[in-house]
């Protein structure tokens, strides 16, 4: 089951993340305390979702 980029990074958003930076092949996230990478696909494996969500400090939502 595939994760939508768009709702990822929505949630993180919703937590008081912030885009820092666009790198070659990630987007670069951080809330001043935490920087998160996010691969530029349109999809995200559910896996690595809840993943990138638990590096951040936040409950696993996918």
């Amino acid at each position: 089951m595939s994760v939508k980029r768009r709702d990822l990074i929505r949630y993180f958003e919703e937590n008081e993340f912030y885009l820092l930076r666009e790198g070659k092949s990630h987007s670069i996230y951080t809330n001043n305390r935490k920087t998160i990478p996010v691969k530029r696909h349109r999809f995200l494996d559910r896996i690595t979702a809840n993943e990138l969500c638990k590096q951040a400090g936040l409950k696993p939502k996918f």
